[in-house]
């Protein structure tokens, strides 16, 4: 069973106590089935892996597809509540936010993850020179996280998706298989946190 149930959701994860080591942590916000999860923590069993899903079907589905794996948890609750109260300063290698919902009405963008308060959440649970890997379909939503992101330039930087390519091989999501079969264009993101001894 993957699936992990906090003694509390008021105080940051034991990670240790959760995957039972020591190991570079990556999390994926809104896993939904764990397909993508879990093709990559087979590929990287020397490491651990966080699926965050609010759903409760797609969380069954995750739990499902990644039973076999010992690298991999998955935790029901919502991300940007994961992100600010569970997860401890400093212990995310990878973030990563893959086609979030993007809210395409005016009057529902409020309700988008993607802010100046999650970017900062993100920073604080980021390890020195952690990424946070970010992938969208919605160019609307894509430049708006770009008015977003300057206001975090003295704690996340931006790289070129190429460097981000050079430190994880990233698995293909079935929307990007989607959308790249629609030929619809994929807008990515990927900042890294800047390391207070730069």
């Amino acid at each position: 069973m993957t699936e992990l149930v906090p003694e509390t959701y008021f105080a940051p994860l034991d990670l240790f106590s959760v995957f039972g080591r020591i190991a570079p942590l990556h999390v994926d916000l809104g896993c939904g089935d764990g397909a993508f999860l879990s093709e990559l923590a087979r590929c990287h069993p020397d490491q651990s892996f966080l699926g965050i899903e609010k759903l409760v079907g797609r969380v069954a589905k995750a739990c499902r597809k990644t039973a076999a794996l010992e690298n991999v948890r998955i935790l029901k609750v919502e991300s940007s509540y994961a992100v600010r109260y569970l997860l401890p300063e400093n212990s995310v290698s990878i973030f990563y936010l893959l086609f979030p919902d993007p809210w395409p009405k005016r009057r529902h963008r409020r309700r988008r993850i993607v802010t100046t308060e999650f970017l900062d959440s993100i920073h604080r649970a980021l390890e020195p020179g952690g990424f946070f890997h970010i992938a969208t379909d919605q160019l609307d939503y894509f430049k708006q996280m770009q008015t977003i992101v300057p206001s975090t330039a003295r704690k996340l930087e931006c790289m070129k998706h190429s460097s981000f390519r050079e430190h994880v091989d990233l698995p293909i999501t079935k929307f990007e298989r989607r959308f790249r079969e629609q030929g619809t264009p994929i807008y990515r993101l990927a900042l890294r946190k800047i390391s207070p001894f730069k």
